[in-house]
């Protein structure tokens, strides 16, 4: 059997089997991006009859119903939804949504005399020359061309004839061919996706999170758009808040239901950590209530597919939708929500920079969900959390091939005895005393502050409430929630007129620490062994210039905070490469303890 078959459609037939839901286009409710003039310009390509490309639809499988007949799937809209979209606005008059979630009409004016299209302007509808919303003189029975043809006649001086030949150029729109690839329902959503990719030239992603959604959109019998909305919404208010009163009178019909209150706590929740993305609520949602981690499965199950008999069942459908919707409303739940973020900064991980990888925190939400559904001790829970996210940093575990991860990870933790003994177990296996001990001291020998190992070291610093370098009281949190910059201990201009010019070598993650500028720029390009020598005068009684650290104990245990060598204060750029290995011994030791103390 052929995986698609490639015909076309009259644009009256398309806009008709969008209208009655036979093709679904999953992405109604999102944004319109495209601008006004690039509407404009479809419609003039199809009044010249140059061609404008295919849609694809996807057709959903039939499904066994419990009366054993089998209902007929519709087809889903994959690629071509802005023209399509485009063409319902401008030659049906229909409302798009724009950036600012607020509905709009796009008229297109056209030109008889010149032949011409434009968006709409009071000029285009002071001019008798223009039609000003061709939607609106397309519609059946609202125009006579007849009686049209004569009055435009009589303003213009041009001929009838011409006039009538170009209003039926105009009318015949609708009648115009497109075409349309369809693919079979038996493909799977590999083959779907490479299909997309190697005939989409304008290479949009398409994801296998944008497939799912699309399943859940067209769903009229459980629930889909009530899905669909919640989990987009959820993600929108949290990252657009502003957006929250334009959606609420837009969208009344949504508004009145109760998963609609669920969500309202976001628009007023302003964190810096976790801001999921509609895709990321569905893959933590499908992952914990499914326990899968692979998104092609979702929709095989939305589909109602069995995967030991290979036939779709309605059941399977209802079964799935339901799950879902539990999964997506426990992951919504403010106080499911807030308490997990609640437990990750408590690791000391306060915002998104922090994080390299959102699967991360996204698997880290999972774990949340899936130990409160087994009905684990809350402190256990927040032990196991954090030590699990940056187990899972440490190791870099979902930084290739996330989807089998998350499937393996899932899995295992559903299935194992004790969760808590589990994640023990991993831990001992993965982080040994050589991984402590030479493995990550070798990982801090890089200058890329977006390593996860420089990333965890600052967490780790803010969960222990280590101060800032050379500061008295501010600490390392405080700089970091004021934006403050890293900067080095050996100054960078120091080493360069000192001969390390290679950048590699002076940015090393292991000379970072974070500084007060105005501290920074006291100490200047003098090495180490030099401004040392003032703040040991400084803290037996000599004026004040480095912070406000006025005792040798205090400044020995600043050292100690930063994981800093103590030998530093007699060190010049002869000593950089022993510094650099005597602190990532020490920013690995500091690690490991931050680790076994979550």
């Amino acid at each position: 059997m052929a995986s698609f078959e490639i015909n076309s459609i009259k644009i009256s037939t398309l806009l008709g089997y969008v209208a009655d839901n036979t093709i679904a286009i999953p992405e109604i409710q999102r944004p319109f991006v495209w601008d006004s003039s690039k509407v404009r310009d479809l419609i003039d390509s199809l009044y010249k009859g140059y061609p404008v490309g295919y849609i694809i639809t996807w057709k959903n499988p039939d499904v066994k119903l419990k009366d054993g007949t089998t209902s007929q799937g519709k087809h889903i809209l994959i690629d071509g939804q802005q023209r399509v979209t485009a063409l319902s606005a401008s030659l049906l008059g229909n409302e798009v949504l724009n950036s600012e979630y607020k509905k709009k009409r796009i008229k297109i004016a056209f030109n008889v005399s010149t032949e011409t299209f434009a968006v709409a302007t009071p000029a285009t509808e002071k001019s008798n020359e223009w039609i000003n919303d061709i939607s609106e003189f397309l519609k059946p029975g609202n125009t006579d061309s007849y009686d049209y043809t004569t009055k435009y006649s009589k303003l213009t001086g041009m001929q009838p004839k011409v006039i009538m030949s170009r209003i039926n150029r105009l009318e015949s729109i609708l009648g115009t061919e497109i075409g349309r690839i369809e693919l079979s329902a038996e493909i799977d959503i590999d083959t779907v996706t490479e299909i997309f990719v190697r005939i989409n030239s304008q290479g949009v992603e398409l994801s296998q999170a944008d497939f799912a959604l699309s399943k859940i959109s067209v769903n009229n019998d459980y629930e889909g758009n009530d899905i669909r909305k919640t989990i987009d919404y959820f993600s929108h208010f949290l990252q657009n808040p502003q957006d929250f009163n334009t959606i609420k009178h837009l969208d009344t019909n949504f508004v009145k239901k109760e998963i609609f209150n669920k969500i309202e706590w976001t628009h007023k929740f302003n964190d810096d950590l976790y801001k999921p993305s509609y895709k990321d609520v569905l893959r933590v949602a499908f992952t914990y209530k499914f326990k899968r981690g692979k998104l092609q499965d979702l929709v095989s199950l939305l589909s109602g597919r069995d995967f030991e008999t290979r036939e779709y069942k309605q059941e399977i459908v209802e079964y799935s939708f339901k799950a879902l919707y539990d999964g997506v409303k426990d992951f919504i739940n403010e106080t499911n929500y807030k308490r997990f973020i609640m437990i990750v900064k408590s690791a000391g991980i306060i915002n998104e920079d922090l994080v390299r990888s959102q699967n991360v925190i996204n698997f880290g939400y999972v774990l949340y969900l899936l130990m409160k559904e087994k009905n684990y001790n809350p402190n256990v829970i927040e032990t196991c959390v954090r030590q699990w996210v940056v187990y899972s940093i440490l190791t870099q575990r979902y930084s290739s091939s996330p989807e089998s991860m998350f499937d393996f990870d899932v899995r295992k933790l559903n299935e194992c005895g004790s969760i808590v003994n589990y994640i023990k177990m991993q831990a001992e296996a993965e982080l040994s005393d050589a991984f402590w001990d030479k493995i990550l001291p070798d990982r801090f020998n890089t200058s890329v502050t977006s390593s996860n190992y420089w990333k965890i070291f600052v967490a780790c610093l803010i969960k222990s409430g280590s101060r800032a370098f050379l500061s008295q009281h501010l600490t390392v949190r405080d700089l970091i929630e004021q934006r403050g910059d890293v900067h080095h201990i050996f100054p960078k201009d120091y080493l360069i007129k000192s001969g390390i010019e290679v950048q590699q070598r002076y940015n090393q993650i292991a000379n970072y620490t974070y500084l007060q500028q105005e501290i920074n720029i006291s100490i200047s390009n003098k090495a180490p062994s030099e401004y040392f020598k003032i703040l040991n005068k400084q803290v037996s009684g000599g004026r004040v210039i480095y912070g406000g650290i006025t005792n040798k104990k205090d400044l020995i245990d600043n050292l100690n905070e930063n994981a800093i060598p103590l030998d530093v204060e007699n060190m010049t750029y002869r000593n950089y490469d022993e510094f650099l290995r005597k602190r990532r011994e020490l920013m690995a030791k500091k690690v490991k303890k931050y680790f076994y103390s979550l």
